[in-house]
C-alpha cells in the first residue's frame, strides 16, 4: 500500500497519474495547502522540504519518498514499468524527466506567479519567465516532431510533463504555437490513467471562481 500525500497541483498530479498507470494500491491523503498543513511537524518527518507530493510505502517499512521526480523513478522501479532497464533507454527517459523537474516546472511555475498571482505586475519578471517557458516548450515541440512520446515510448518523462503542459493557460502560454506538443498533449490526455489521476484529489463540487483561486494561492505564497 502506498500512502500518497498530495494536493491539486501539477506536481501532485504527476504522482496520482503514475499510480493509476501502475495499478499499485494507494490511499489518497489530501494536504490542505491553504492551512499550511505541509509545514506541520508530522508532515515534515515525511518531507523535510514541506512540499507536496510525497509518498510512504507501507510495504517497505514505511519508506518515505519526496520530490516528484524521485517518486516517479521509485514507483517505476517498484512496478517495473515506464522506465527502461537498458542503459540507453533509461538514460533517455531520465534526461527528459530532469528537463521537466529542473526546467519546465520551475520556469512555468514562476511564470504562473508573476503573470497570475502577484498584486504588483512586474513586466520584466513576467516576460522573463514566460519567454523561458516558451523556449522550453519549443525544445519539447522539436523533440516530438518525429516521436510520439518524449523518449520514444510512453514513460515517466511524459507523465512528469503532462500536468504542467495541461496548465499552460494559467501561465499565459499559447499551446497552439506548438503543433507537435499540442498533439502529444491530446494523445496523453486520452489515457484512462491520466484522466483519472488528473482529478486526484477529487475536485470540489463547487469550483472556486478565478478571483477566489488567485486569493487562495496568494495566501499560500505569503
Amino acid at each position: 500500500m502506498i500512502d500518497l500525500y498530495t494536493a491539486a497541483t501539477p506536481n501532485g498530479k504527476k504522482i496520482s497519474i503514475m499510480l493509476e498507470e501502475t495499478g499499485l494500491e494507494y490511499k489518497i491523503n489530501k494536504i490542505n495547502l491553504r492551512e499550511s498543513e505541509q509545514k506541520e511537524e508530522w508532515y515534515l518527518k515525511i518531507n523535510p522540504n514541506g512540499r507536496i507530493p510525497a509518498i510512504v510505502d507501507r510495504d517497505e517499512n514505511d519508506l518515505a519518498v519526496f520530490e516528484s521526480g524521485a517518486i516517479l523513478i521509485y514507483l517505476a522501479e517498484k512496478a517495473e514499468m515506464l522506465l527502461p532497464i537498458d542503459k540507453e533507454g533509461r538514460t533517455r527517459v531520465i534526461q527528459w524527466l530532469m528537463f521537466q523537474v529542473a526546467g519546465v516546472g520551475p520556469m512555468q511555475g514562476q511564470a504562473n506567479v508573476f503573470y497570475r498571482y502577484t498584486q504588483e505586475k512586474i513586466q520584466y519578471a513576467i516576460d522573463r519567465y514566460q519567454n523561458e517557458a516558451n523556449r522550453l516548450y519549443s525544445v519539447l515541440d522539436k523533440q516530438l516532431q518525429e516521436k510520439e512520446y518524449l523518449s520514444g515510448d510512453y514513460s515517466i518523462a511524459d507523465i512528469a510533463h503532462w500536468p504542467w503542459i495541461n496548465a499552460h493557460e494559467w501561465a499565459g502560454i499559447d499551446l497552439d504555437k506548438y503543433t507537435n506538443l499540442k498533439r502529444w498533449h491530446k494523445t496523453v490526455g486520452k489515457r484512462p490513467a491520466v484522466k483519472k489521476g488528473e482529478n486526484i484529489p477529487p475536485r470540489k463540487k463547487k469550483v472556486d471562481s478565478e478571483k477566489e483561486r488567485i486569493e487562495s494561492v496568494r495566501k499560500i505564497l505569503a
